[in-house]
């Protein structure tokens, strides 16, 4: 039947005249998208692909359809219009090997906009960009697999009407591979004389203009519906790393309330761009071993496809904040990967993969680079000391990236000191392509079985102040 309905359809649209064929289109696209409701979407889409043959092709990454140049501007559809079409698989995680001195373990990670190779770090993009970097050289040079971006300050702009218009965050920002957003819980709770918390949700005033807004659990998922992430994260408060038990467990609740909520309105809506978004639940519990292990044991009976461990870093002793990893892992899901957010430096990435986590992000690479500090399998340098002045080696002679070995360490002194914004460029790309090389050195050791030997060398190399 199928078979049939194609070909007639084919044969009626060959013989009708070019100027027919954008009224033909508006009537295709909505009954395509009527009757994927009644079950029957791929035999339509499989009919529109066949009967416009004769005009264009079909471009399965936007979704709309490339006519002849006499047509182009006649279909009343933009590129980036929303579509609720979906093709959509749930978030799949495989374990390749773990290591048998460490809880390490390299795995798979695979969203619908690609697949991503664990451990990994994740570059910052708050607004949408990762500060001073292209998409291609993140893609291309940087090897980077998913980036963030992060719900409070997209939000506030470019703002939802934008976002939705463009078709979601990749297309806004031309980033093809996966995507986490953060909810903006911790950018709402680090605005402490700015922000009122309830059971309700967080009222707060942007720091851009002092305008009122109100976040709920279910307003931030509806947000984080928009921007389109494949990985989106639960509201949460994040508690801070030097709190009082009665606020950490008093703050404990609320976070868990909330969950509920955020739970509960995923699984009410849709996403918008016809691809899956999983939601990963936070352990928070700040530096109490009791309150972690409740959080932890919680967010492990939701199921969910990835799980985070938030509200470290904050402020706790580098120790306390292992030790809560620790106990987070020995209760999570050992079958779903394991987000620890906001962290952090080198060695603290190497020291969190031993205990079994598998994905990180920081802003220290771009935000430390900008500043003149550049990591280094050897130790860090400050590029600012003029000892740098006259070194006209390569930045880093075992470095992936180009700038490694196009620039020297001369050269970058020079920039950084007179504040020149290729500078800026060439120390961000450089940190962040170290932070990839890293971690894909991490899960080339756990592979080949010898990770916690290389990892206890690299600690005390990283250590170093060059």
């Amino acid at each position: 039947m199928r078979t049939k309905i194609n070909f007639r359809a084919h044969g009626i649209l060959s013989a009708l005249p070019k100027r027919s064929f954008p009224y033909v289109l508006r009537l295709l696209f909505p009954l395509r998208i009527a009757l994927r409701s009644q079950g029957v979407y791929l035999g339509v889409l499989a009919l529109q692909r066949k009967a416009l043959q004769p005009i264009g092709g079909y471009c399965p990454i936007s979704r709309i359809f490339a006519f002849h140049n006499g047509l182009v501007g006649s279909i009343p559809l933009s590129r980036g219009e929303p579509s609720n079409e979906s093709t959509t698989t749930m978030l799949k995680f495989d374990i390749h090997k773990t290591c048998t001195k460490t809880a390490a373990r390299a795995g798979r990670i695979e969203t619908d906009h690609g697949e991503i190779l664990t451990p990994i770090f994740m570059p910052v993009g708050t607004v949408g960009s990762v500060k001073a970097v292209h998409m291609p050289e993140l893609s291309d040079d940087i090897h980077a697999q998913i980036i963030l971006g992060n719900t409070y300050h997209l939000y506030l702009r470019p703002g939802l009407d934008t976002l939705y218009k463009a078709g979601g965050l990749h297309k806004f920002n031309s980033w093809s591979g996966s995507i986490l957003t953060d909810s903006g819980g911790y950018q709402v709770f680090s605005l402490a004389h700015r922000r009122k918390i309830t059971e309700e949700g967080v009222t707060f005033r942007s720091h851009i203009d002092g305008s009122k807004h109100l976040f709920t659990p279910e307003r931030v998922m509806d947000i984080e519906r928009i921007i389109g992430a494949d990985i989106i994260m639960a509201f949460d408060e994040c508690c801070p790393g030097d709190a009082d038990f009665h606020y950490a467990k008093k703050s404990l609740a609320l976070t868990e309330d909330w969950l509920r909520r955020c739970v509960k309105r995923v699984n009410e809506t849709d996403p918008h761009y016809g691809y899956h978004q999983s939601l990963f639940p936070i352990v928070q519990g700040c530096v109490y071993p009791e309150l972690r292990t409740r959080a932890a044991e919680f967010v492990a009976s939701l199921g969910a496809e990835g799980n985070a461990i938030g509200g470290l870093a904050v402020g706790e002793p580098t120790e306390k904040m292992y030790e809560m990893v620790e106990l987070t892992n020995s209760i999570l899901p050992k079958d779903k990967p394991r987000y620890l957010m906001g962290v952090g430096t080198p060695i603290n990435l190497l020291e969190n993969i031993a205990r079994g986590v598998d994905m990180f992000d920081c802003i220290m690479p771009t935000r430390n680079g900008r500043n003149g500090q550049l990591f280094t399998s050897y130790g860090t340098i400050n590029i600012r000391n003029a000892k740098w002045a006259q070194e006209f080696s390569p930045i880093d002679p075992e470095g992936t990236s180009f700038v490694d070995k196009q620039y020297s360490l001369a050269y970058l002194h020079h920039l950084i000191r007179a504040d020149e914004i290729l500078g800026l460029q060439i120390a961000s790309i450089h940190n962040l392509a170290f932070y990839l090389r890293l971690v894909r050195e991490a899960r080339e050791h756990i592979l080949a079985g010898d990770f916690s030997e290389w990892k206890d060398k690299m600690v005390r190399q990283l250590n170093n102040r060059l």
